[in-house]
Order: C-alpha cells, then structure tokens, then sequence
C-alpha cells in the first residue's frame, strides 16, 4: 500500500460515542458466487469511517446493501436502533442517511442553485393542494430553500458556479455539488461512494477540506469507500478493510498499512470488483 500524508485527519472516536449505524451478518450471493459473507461493522457518531479492500473484496455490495440499493439475503442494517433492512432509499434518507454515488447524479439541464432547491424531499410545493390553499406558505417554504442552497454553496465553494448548468462542471465540481445536494436535506450520516474518483488535485484538496468541515463544524458522520489511500489516510479513522466479502480488519490508518493480513489481501489480490 502506498505511504499516505495525513492532513489534520480527526482523531479516533472514543468507543462510548453513540452507534448511528451498525451492520450485522450481512449476506448477498449473485449467481452463486458470494460477494459478501456475513460482513458486519459499526459507525459511531462524529466519525470519518473508511471502508476499503481489493477489487472484488465486496464494498460496493456492503454499499449498496447498507444504502437500500440492493436487499441483503440475511443480516441486518440499523439506523439510530432501528432496523432499516427492508425500506428503500427515500425512507432511509428521510430518517436522516444520505448516499452519493460514484458516478455523480446531478440534473445537467438545471443549474448548480437550481439543482440545490430541488434536492430537498417533501416540498410544500410539489403538493397541488397547498399551491392554492396555502400560498404564502409555499411563498415562505420557497424561500427557505432558496436561502439553505446560498448558505450550501458558501460552504461547498459553488458560489460562482449558481448560474452555470450542471451538464458544464467539471467531474470535480460535479462530485462537489453532489456532496452539497446532502446538505440540503436534514440529515445525520453521510456515505460516500469513491468521492475522489475523477477529481484533480487542486479540487480534492477543496474536497477533503469540506469534508472535514462537515464533519467538524456540522456533525456529520461519514462513510467513506474509497481506492485512493491517500485521501483515507488523511481523512478516515477508523478503517475498516474487507477481503472476500467479509470483515477483515478495523483499525487506524497507520496500522492496517502495516499489517501483514491487509498487505497480503492486497498483493494477493481478489478478482471483480
């Protein structure tokens, strides 16, 4: 594994701090082969938690399994205590976890403040009674979201970028702005599907910097899946490492690094991603 600079990463969360998510016997086979094997873990409140792993280790699948994308076959997801195994994405979001994706999903005929007012769910607004009935409090409701998408592009740094179309950002910018659609819906636990893929240098660094922001000045906790080491190194403690669809190890950066187990899962090598 390559050496990593750590950048004001935060420090270990005491083992008191409060469960927000935990994962417990996780099980999903496709066509006979199986992509994660009782895999379980625990994000603790106020974290940056890193998951990482070979290719073909299974961290998507736990991704998508965790996020309500695909259901697992055993095992069990909870949010704040509750078992949220069986709801879908919209439900998972509204009881306060939001995901990004890999590839960014933003509406390329909107532009970047346009793509903001729309994230929130539930508007007043999108409901034909109240446009009638209850104007001024659609009017207030509107203006409410106008005024969270200024206060998120300040803090995602797309302030310049309000008017321009989302379909001309730059894949940085893009992973940006997804980022900045979570924060206009209340919640609590953020995860991160290989947020530095396709983002150069310079805006990683912006990246990185409004992550740790979220986390420190906002309380957001995050999981963060993640190839690029460096961007783990600096951000995530802890680190939880999968091999073979399971649960391999979970520690500090600078110890899994070292640990004979998680360079041999690497050197050795799994197969699909």
């Amino acid at each position: 594994m390559a050496e990593a600079a750590r950048v004001q990463a935060p420090s270990a969360q005491s083992r008191d701090a409060t469960i927000v998510l935990q994962a417990e016997g996780l099980e999903r086979s496709f066509g006979g082969v199986r992509a994660v094997d009782s895999m379980g873990f625990t994000l603790r409140e106020g974290s940056i938690t890193g998951l990482i792993g070979p290719n073909g280790a299974g961290k998507s699948t736990v991704f998508n399994l965790v996020t309500g994308v695909i259901k697992p076959q055993a095992g069990t997801v909870r949010l704040f205590g509750e078992d949220i195994s069986r709801l879908p994405t919209y439900e998972r979001a509204r009881r306060g976890m939001i995901r990004t994706f890999q590839l960014s999903r933003e509406f390329g005929g909107l532009t970047v403040l346009e793509n903001l007012m729309l994230s929130p769910q539930q508007q007043l607004g999108e409901k034909l009674v109240p446009l009638f009935s209850a104007q001024r409090r659609v009017h207030e409701a509107e203006q409410a979201v106008y005024a969270r998408a200024l206060e998120v592009m300040e803090i995602s740094r797309l302030g310049d970028l309000r008017d321009e179309y989302a379909s001309n950002l730059s894949g940085g910018q893009k992973k940006l702005l997804e980022l900045a659609r979570t924060l206009m819906i209340d919640c609590s636990v953020i995860l991160l599907d290989e947020p530095g893929a396709g983002v150069n240098p310079a805006l990683m660094t912006t990246l990185r910097e409004m992550i740790l922001e979220l986390n420190k000045d906002h309380g957001k906790t995050f999981l963060i899946v993640e190839h690029d080491m460096d961007l783990i190194a600096a951000l995530c403690d802890p680190v939880i490492v999968m091999t073979e669809g399971r649960h391999l190890l979970e520690a500090g950066f600078d110890e899994i690094r070292k640990d004979k187990r998680v360079i041999e899962a690497y050197l050795g090598g799994a197969h699909d991603g």
